[in-house]
């Protein structure tokens, strides 16, 4: 198996960086198992802040799907949405 396919084939997200350092502790044989957690521990925590942020993105906008109606009318809440000023404090993505 090559390096490589080691990391990828395993889908979680890593990035790059995290990858290329992932493949160095894996070619070590004397490397201290406390850095590949290390790695793993906070790309974990990276993956839940995310979808933390995510779940809030697909509340909301299951909300304004809801509020909707697709109908023939111009009127559009979820136009609406997107064209109001953030509130104080909101992170614009």
């Amino acid at each position: 198996m090559s390096c490589v396919s080691y990391v990828a084939r395993r889908r979680l997200g890593f990035s790059i960086d995290e990858i290329g350092e992932l493949l160095a502790l894996w070619r070590d044989d004397e490397r201290p198992s406390r850095e590949v957690r290390r790695i793993a521990k906070d790309h974990l925590l990276d993956l839940e802040g995310r979808i933390v942020e995510m779940q809030a993105m697909a509340d909301a906008l299951r909300k304004l799907v809801h509020a909707c109606h697709g109908d023939d009318r111009p009127h559009c809440p979820i136009l609406d949405d997107l064209a109001a000023e953030p509130a104080a404090g909101e992170r614009l993505s």
